[in-house]
């Protein structure tokens, strides 16, 4: 690679800038065919997440969990169980080919995602015990437990700080909630520091959703059909994210912060999820290049990480010197009827509801593939 590539590469500008790059996904295909690794090494991927829809994808389109789906029939294992063994394989694996960046980055980054089952998601202690099992069955360092930020899940996501468990929070589009998951992550830390726990080594990202809130506030301000609610077409989920960070240096602030800080403690960061382009009137990379800050992560699907790679222009800072603008967004927002409550209620719902269904379905295609010598799951389809 020449120095002016070197220079020009807008994955290395973006991981100058202070942004991590993780991979939006993951499969036994991925991992054999060695995709995963190449991207490590040649396109600055430091982290991976995953969720129910990804599995489901994974699974059910690749004939490569086909022997270990027939060992787990042998051996008269449920599908609840499959499906975390499953799911537990590909990240455990996923796990040890980002180990040397989490051994290089003291913990920061290397990091694999998975997620409790997310019909948990309104009960609390189930979402505690689900996420000590995920943990125990892994049983690597780098790993995070996803745990969605519904209301009954942030005490769980204190309780599982608190044990040593590195979590990862999922499904926020709310500034409210948002500020609830921070207080609990400020809680869990303080917690686990009281019961002997080395906060140095316990790690957390927020993940703060973000087309997500332009495809519903972009439906809503269509059917207001005002000159005045056309202006404002996918404005909000970059101003959305935008304040979420003014929250985040907020927390960085505080007291409580400090202390924990002088102990050791990782922030816990910024994760911008859904980042792929759902309108494709807009540019496809739109929800990278204008959410560049220090100490953030960006987790991508391939798509969006190519395009990034292909005609991304990477600014120096494209959060911190627009919060008065990212505000008036929400204002005017408000100003045309638009409900912002009533939007992130609804889209947590809709995801909680949307990872359920895939968890779902996935569910009876496996224990249809357990009652069944030769799995009817699609041929594998290797990554370049």
């Amino acid at each position: 690679m020449t120095e002016h590539s070197v220079m020009t590469d807008p994955l290395q500008a973006l991981t100058a800038a202070g942004v991590s790059i993780w991979l939006d996904d993951l499969s036994r295909d991925r991992l054999t065919s060695g995709s995963l690794a190449t991207l490590v090494r040649d396109r600055y991927v430091v982290g991976v997440t995953t969720n129910p829809t990804i599995f489901t994808a994974a699974i059910t389109r690749s004939d490569a969990y086909t022997p270990q789906i027939r060992d787990l029939a042998v051996r008269g294992v449920d599908v609840t169980e499959a499906l975390r063994v499953l799911t537990a394989t590909d990240v455990r694996a996923a796990c040890d080919v980002l180990r040397p960046v989490f051994d290089t980055t003291d913990g920061v980054d290397g990091r694999v995602s998975i997620e409790v089952d997310p019909r948990l998601a309104d009960d609390t202690e189930a979402t505690i015990s689900a996420a000590q099992a995920l943990w125990r069955l892994v049983g690597r360092p780098n790993l995070y437990i996803k745990i969605p930020a519904t209301k009954p899940s942030i005490p769980a996501i204190a309780a599982c700080l608190a044990q040593g468990i590195s979590v990862n929070v999922t499904l926020i589009f709310s500034l409210t909630r948002y500020d609830e998951v921070l207080q609990a992550f400020l809680d869990g830390l303080l917690a686990a520091h009281r019961a002997g726990h080395d906060v140095s080594r316990i790690g957390s990202v927020a993940s703060f959703f973000v087309s997500r809130v332009d495809t519903e506030i972009d439906r809503r301000l269509h059917q207001i059909g005002t000159r005045e609610a056309a202006a404002l077409r996918g404005a909000a989920g970059i101003a959305n994210a935008r304040i979420a960070y003014a929250h985040y240096e907020r927390m960085l602030a505080s007291p409580q912060w400090l202390a924990l800080a002088a102990l050791g403690a990782h922030p816990q960061r910024p994760l911008w999820a859904s980042t792929s382009v759902k309108d494709p009137a807009y540019p496809d990379t739109r929800y990278v290049v204008d959410l560049v800050a220090p100490g953030v992560v960006n987790t991508m699907p391939e798509g969006t990480l190519q395009a990034v790679a292909d005609h991304g222009v990477i600014p120096e800072d494209s959060i911190r010197g627009y919060y008065a603008g990212a505000q008036r967004v929400l204002v005017r927002l408000a100003a045309v009827g638009v409900d912002y409550r009533d939007v992130v209620q609804t889209l947590e719902d809709q995801a909680v509801t949307a990872f359920t269904a895939s968890w779902d379905r996935l569910s009876h295609q496996v224990a249809a593939a357990l009652h069944d010598p030769v799995p009817a799951f699609g041929r594998t389809v290797p990554h370049a």
